[in-house]
Formats: C-alpha cells, sequence, structure tokens
C-alpha cells in the first residue's frame, strides 16, 4: 500500500479527505442542481495538485456528478434537445479547445481564474439568496419562479446570444477544469425565458456533455488522475443522488446563502494565491 502513487502526487489520506469532499459537494449539488466543481476544485488546489491535473480531474467528476441528475431529468421530459443545439454544442466545443489549451497557461494564471469564478459565483449565490430570501423558494424557482410554464423565446438574437455565451463558459471551464453551471444556468433562463425546470434539466444534460468533451482534451495532454477519479467520481454520484431525494425538505434559501459565503472566502483565497504565484 505503501508503493501506491496517484498521477497528482498526492497521499492516501489526502485522496480520502477529496473523496468526502466530493461526496459532501454531491449532495449540495443534487439539491440545487448543479455539479459544482467550483466548490470540489479549490479543495484539490489547496491539497497540492497540479492545476492542469486537478482540473481535468475535477471536470470529469463533475460531469460523473451531473450524469446521475440528467438522467432523471430526461427521464421525466426536461430536457429541452433545443436548447441542447443551441448552447450545449457549442459549449461542447468551447471545452474540447479549453482541455487542450490549459497546459498553455501558467498555473498561477488558473488558479487566479479560478478564484476570480469561484469568487463571481458567490456573488451570484448570494444575489439569489436576497432575491428570494421573502420567498418561499424550492428548487424549480430559485433562478426565476415567475417563468413556470414558459416555452422560451427562441429569437435569432437570443438564440445567438446563448451559442456565444455556452460557447465562452465552455472554452473557460475546459481551461480551468468546471463544468460552470452556475454560470449558465441563470443566463439561459434569464436570455431565452424558459421554466426554471427545463432549464435546470438541460442545464444538467449539457454538463454531461462538457464534462466528456473537457475531459477529452485534458486526457489527450495526460492530465488526469484516474486512481482519484474512481472513489471522487463515485462519491459524487452517491451523494448527488442523495441530494436530489432530499431536495424539498430544506429551505433552499438558507443553503444557498451558506454556499455564496463559503464561494466567497475560497475565491479570494485562491485569486490571491494565483496572483501570487504570477508575480514572484
Amino acid at each position: 500500500m505503501s508503493e501506491f502513487e496517484f498521477a497528482s502526487g498526492i497521499e492516501i489520506w489526502q485522496a480520502a479527505l477529496l473523496t468526502v469532499i466530493s461526496f459532501a459537494v454531491g449532495i449540495l449539488g443534487g439539491f440545487v442542481g448543479l455539479a459544482l466543481g467550483t466548490i470540489r476544485l479549490p479543495a484539490m488546489l489547496l491539497l497540492g495538485m497540479a492545476a492542469p491535473i486537478a482540473g481535468g480531474t475535477n471536470i470529469l467528476v463533475s460531469g460523473l456528478a451531473s450524469l446521475t441528475g440528467a438522467i432523471r431529468h430526461l427521464r421525466e421530459g426536461r430536457v429541452n434537445m433545443r436548447i441542447v443545439l443551441v448552447m450545449g454544442v457549442p459549449a461542447f466545443i468551447g471545452a474540447f479547445l479549453g482541455g487542450f489549451l490549459s497546459d498553455d497557461a501558467p498555473t498561477g494564471v488558473l488558479m487566479l481564474f479560478a478564484g476570480l469564478l469561484v469568487f463571481w459565483q458567490g456573488v451570484e449565490f448570494l444575489i439569489m439568496a436576497r432575491e428570494r430570501s421573502s420567498e418561499d423558494a424550492t428548487d424549480t424557482n430559485l433562478f426565476g419562479g415567475e417563468l413556470s410554464g414558459s416555452a422560451g423565446m427562441f429569437t435569432p438574437g437570443r438564440m445567438s446570444a446563448e451559442a456565444g455565451i455556452g460557447f465562452g463558459v465552455g472554452l473557460l471551464g475546459g481551461a480551468v477544469g468546471l463544468i460552470l453551471g452556475s454560470i449558465r444556468l441563470p443566463a439561459l433562463i434569464r436570455i431565452l425565458r424558459v421554466d426554471p425546470r427545463i432549464a435546470a434539466g438541460t442545464n444538467l444534460f449539457i454538463g454531461v456533455l462538457i464534462g466528456a468533451s473537457g475531459w477529452v482534451g485534458h486526457v489527450v495532454e495526460g492530465k488526469v488522475d484516474y486512481a482519484l477519479l474512481v472513489p471522487m467520481g463515485a462519491a459524487a454520484m452517491i451523494g448527488s443522488y442523495y441530494g436530489a431525494k432530499l431536495t424539498g425538505k430544506v429551505r433552499l434559501v438558507n443553503l444557498i446563502l451558506a454556499m455564496g459565503l463559503v464561494l466567497l472566502v475560497v475565491g479570494i483565497f485562491l485569486a490571491v494565491r494565483g496572483a501570487r504565484d504570477m508575480f514572484m
């Protein structure tokens, strides 16, 4: 056992800790319909994993976590294939290219970008919590309950905007090792004006595609720790499934508020560390 080594160079106790974290993040993600790789990736980086390997491993773990929820949404008719084509295909291409480009950027740059993304999404979560604090928010209306039942607005301008956002978010996510569903989901609802339940299901489905495509780019470059991927991926899938079953049993606004605060702190820490690595 002492001779066993992870490709990322981490110790067995660190792998065990990351597996526990992956399970906990999976439960949280199951509540809100997001993979939440923005919480898992900082933990991997803070334990000393190189940014490219952490990113490549994390994006596939996120894809596996999304798979659990995506299958359920697909079976229940909450995946809009039109949106998958408009936003998912460009995101797939962007993530694929981002996976190849991740090694071209210095570690400090990747960590800085990851920190800024984590911080931005923390702000987004706090805004959502504030907007819904006076309502009885659930997983179906956190991002726009007033659109319940909406078939969406698929005008050329709106579809072009979604395609551009999908490609850009996919490119950045593929490079840093994040699916970034928490950026795509609000944008999808606000631009296409589609029912949040359909948006959530479709977003998870797109997340599976991004996880697969971003992983291909990373794996070709040898930037995936498979020995770590197995326990983290399994824990994320189990946690996501369990979290989805618990949805509705707690007031999600409180959960979103807590997650937002955590993301703010972690984002600042990562951004400062990345900036320090860039200029030292």
